[in-house]
């Protein structure tokens, strides 16, 4: 059984038991998310995919831990200009794991 969802512009495939980080949400560790904006759906024996959404899928998932990407290094120069900028970034992602793909049928 998995579910496609979309989750800030992007959409993911995720299955039950699956970890994955999201765009950063400002929510402590073990609380609950509900992701509402399911696109696909697919269980034992049949597949539904929503124009654009499926009605009654919803996926919970469990808030495990605030993560951090790669370091990203920006470097901009001018040639003999004696111009030189180096600027590093990490962006926050929340880790969350896949707890259900309920389906109200």
């Amino acid at each position: 059984m998995y579910a496609i969802i979309s989750d800030g512009g992007r959409q993911v495939k995720v299955e039950e038991g699956q970890q994955l980080d999201i765009d950063y949400r400002d929510v402590a560790a073990g609380d609950q998310i509900q992701f509402d904006r399911i696109l696909a759906y697919q269980d034992d024996t049949t597949l539904q995919v929503g124009q654009p959404v499926v009605e009654g899928v919803s996926v919970t998932a469990e808030v495990v831990s605030v993560t951090q990407g790669p370091k990203l290094v920006i470097q901009k120069a001018r040639r003999r200009k004696n111009y030189r900028r180096k600027v590093g970034h990490r962006q926050l992602y929340t880790r969350v794991k896949i707890n259900k793909i309920e389906a109200g049928q």
